[in-house]
């Protein structure tokens, strides 16, 4: 009687079998060893999986091959190539992607590119986020849809198609893994324009230049970030600042300033202002905008002098300088 804790002879081939499969009890995919809960390599395949094998139904345990390294650190292994029908006509399935960083910015033209190559429009996933955000849940979705395509129809090519490398993003490290995941399950990357135009090829030269153009992108979105950030510090210096225009304006201020004077309260003025710009135009403002607006005015009428060096001293931090000293201030007893 062999001895259930010695590895068979046949334990390579008892393993290649079970890796076809993916664990029910751990979800180690294919081409993956099974892993123990503390998140290392098990001694041995889960039950429930190697039992999925025929032959191995009535098998008490089957061990883990050594050269995955029961005990060591859980890594993913590389999923086994998908079995190719030869009764089956091939065909390819297309998954469209579509993206743009801003919502004023517009997808038509990628929609429209994506829709002539032959995609219906059930089957292209968009929506409008910056590369920086790492979790995308569109693209996810589209990358699961991909995957599931190729599980059902292993037969089948299953394209994923872009109109440019800059829409799956512009980090390359990122972009690099993205490949690699796509090639790993088995599907096929495709870019409509931009340096690759075509189908994505990861081996022999095509990989090179893959990653040479990933890094062009990351380094294109590093010069429109610094890009940005001179414009807005030049605009700051020029006393241009972005945001929202402000809700109580100079006029709205002076009405206030002249009202109270006469003896009305600020909830008696309220109503009659209203707001000229912005999202809230045509309405009034709250009150608490127009006190906090009031407070701002006490506050440069009595210190217009340190005001000015604060706004002084930001621009000098801006541009690396050290600031000055500052004058003497009052004291604010004497005020």
């Amino acid at each position: 009687m062999t001895n259930p804790q010695q590895p068979s002879p046949n334990d390579r081939s008892d393993a290649d079998d079970v890796e076809q499969h993916t664990c029910p009890k751990c979800d180690a995919q294919p081409g993956s060893p099974c892993r123990s809960r503390g998140g290392a390599v098990a001694s041995a395949y889960h039950t429930r999986r190697f039992t999925l094998v025929p032959r191995l139904k009535k098998a008490l345990r089957v061990p883990t091959p050594a050269d995955c390294g029961p005990g060591r650190p859980w890594r993913p292994g590389t999923p086994p190539p998908a079995p190719i029908d030869t009764d089956l006509p091939s065909a390819d399935i297309r998954i469209g992607y579509a993206r743009c960083s801003t919502l004023g910015q517009e997808l038509d033209s990628q929609l429209d590119a994506l829709s002539k190559h032959g995609i219906p429009r059930d089957k292209i996933f968009s929506e409008k986020i910056s590369t920086r955000v790492r979790v995308r849940p569109r693209f996810e979705e589209a990358l699961r849809t991909a995957r599931e395509v190729k599980a059902h129809a292993p037969h089948c090519r299953v394209i994923f198609t872009v109109y440019e490398m800059k829409r799956l993003g512009r980090d390359a490290a990122e972009l690099t893994a993205l490949a690699d995941h796509l090639t790993a399950h088995g599907l096929i990357l495709e870019m409509l324009a931009g340096p690759l135009p075509g189908i994505y090829d990861p081996t022999g030269p095509g990989k090179l230049l893959f990653a040479f153009f990933a890094a062009m992108a990351e380094t294109e979105r590093e010069n429109i970030r610094e890009s940005t950030l001179e414009g807005l510090d030049t605009a700051a210096r020029k006393g241009k600042h972005g945001g929202r225009p402000p809700v109580i304006t100079d006029d709205m201020l002076h009405t206030v300033l002249r009202r109270r004077a006469f003896g009305e309260s600020v909830e008696q003025i309220q109503p009659d202002l209203i707001i000229p710009t912005g999202k809230r135009k045509g309405q009034n403002p709250s009150v608490a905008s127009i006190y906090r607006a009031l407070a701002e005015h006490a506050k440069r009428a009595a210190y217009p002098e340190a005001v000015e060096q604060a706004h002084a001293d930001f621009a000098a931090l801006q541009v690396g300088e050290v600031p000055g000293p500052r004058p003497p201030q009052p004291d604010r007893a004497s005020l």
